[in-house]
């Protein structure tokens, strides 16, 4: 330090510039050699890549490369997107949680033929999403990319079985490999029949037998219908219902890996979840969360590797919406999260039928009737429950009965 008239001066503290070497703060993307650049635009928002044809010839030929896509896959999850479900719409519509906005996508060519154009989503898994078309055919689609193939007709036989789930799992979006799982039957004799893509064929139909040491208790009961609502499906079949069911959610059904065993779940005609377990080649039935009377609406989603419920009911001149975990040591349902009675008093008397759909610790709630159509979010972990901005499309409030959920991955083949 040196003294200046009388006071002492102190060295100051701002960095300086370096006066040598000043190429590195010149530094742009344009050096990075290929490989880096492709990591490096690998973590980009999903909903980037669809620019990235319009920045520049190595951009764009960096976004049609397969070592590109080698590099996404690497990118551990993406926000999900949930597609929204309109067979009437030429386009495909979906919500980005991440970045909380519509977007529209292309629809598929293969989709927008005439024999195909009423298809609608059935079931997703990573970031592949599943149509049926009117005739029972399956076509297996990346929303993103609009890749689309058709699936190996069934046998002629499976079309007389009534269909009760339709389950996806997606073992690994770069290779393709997946699986789509068919639960069909007449209560109580259920089976099975999966598509592997690995092996692109329908492996052979599996019977499910009941389980007899089966302490969730619950038999099947002829006259559990006797208040049933009657309707007729999409598919033609006579349904008993005692909530009200979308027909785009007819075939609702979840899928989780638990201790390494496959099960799916889904929703008896009566509004009971019946568990099927693929790997031991069983079938269960859990007890009903509320009498019979008192249910309205219900729906299964899948959160975390594990089956939720989540149930719209009515009781003292209210409408509440709670999510259900089942407890498998106690054998009793405990309630995880709620909706604010201020938000979900508005659904009272409305006849609302609810369709949802877990990613991660959110449930992607679509609430439904002659009157209302919102849809809502739901973190089962804070219990934060928000509601969705409408979607408008050509100055239009859209309304949509139910959505899936999926990875928007450019990297998922079909």
């Amino acid at each position: 330090m040196e003294k200046a008239n009388g006071c002492i001066s102190r060295p100051s503290r701002k960095r300086k510039l370096p006066q040598e070497g000043n190429d590195v703060l010149n530094f742009t993307l344009d050096e990075l050699s290929d490989d880096l650049l492709e990591r490096v635009l690998s973590w980009l928002p999903t909903s980037t890549f669809f620019r990235l044809n319009s920045v520049c010839k190595r951009w764009k030929s960096v976004a049609a490369s397969e070592s590109f896509k080698l590099a996404c896959s690497r990118i551990p999850s993406r926000g999900p997107w949930f597609f929204m479900v309109d067979p009437n719409l030429n386009q495909s519509v979906v919500f980005d949680s991440a970045e909380r906005s519509w977007k529209k996508l292309s629809h598929p060519p293969l989709l927008s033929q005439n024999c195909n154009c009423n298809s609608i989503p059935v079931a997703a898994a990573g970031g592949l999403v599943c149509f049926r078309n009117m005739s029972g055919d399956y076509f297996v689609c990346n929303p993103v990319t609009g890749s689309c193939r058709e699936l190996p007709p069934l046998n002629p036989d499976s079309h007389d079985r009534s269909l009760h789930a339709i389950a996806m799992n997606a073992y690994s979006n770069y290779h393709g490999s997946y699986k789509l799982f068919l639960v069909s039957g007449d209560l109580p004799k259920l089976s099975y029949k999966v598509y592997n893509s690995s092996a692109d064929c329908w492996e052979e139909e599996v019977m499910l037998r009941r389980k007899t040491d089966d302490c969730t208790g619950y038999e099947f009961d002829s006259n559990d219908d006797d208040d049933a609502v009657y309707f007729l499906s999409k598919a033609g079949n006579v349904v008993a219902t005692n909530m009200q069911r979308s027909p785009s959610k007819q075939f609702s059904s979840v899928i989780t890996h638990k201790d390494g065993e496959e099960i799916v779940y889904f929703l008896s005609s009566s509004g009971t979840v019946v568990a099927c377990n693929l790997t031991q080649k069983h079938f269960s039935e859990y007890p009903r969360l509320l009498p019979v009377f008192l249910e309205y609406s219900i729906d299964v989603v899948e959160c975390k590797g594990e089956m939720l419920v989540v149930m719209l009911s009515e009781f003292f001149e209210s409408a509440s919406i709670r999510v259900w975990r089942f407890d498998e040591k106690t054998k009793t349902w405990n309630q995880i999260a709620g909706m604010p009675p201020s938000m979900s008093h508005e659904f009272y008397g409305k006849k609302v039928d609810i369709n949802c759909l877990g990613a991660g610790n959110q449930i992607f709630i679509c609430l439904s009737s002659a009157e209302l159509c919102s849809y809502v979010r739901c973190d089962i972990v804070t219990n934060e429950w928000v509601e969705v901005p409408k979607c408008c499309l050509n100055g239009e409030a859209m309304e949509f009965m139910s959505a899936f959920s999926f990875e928007p991955r450019i990297e998922a083949s079909v």
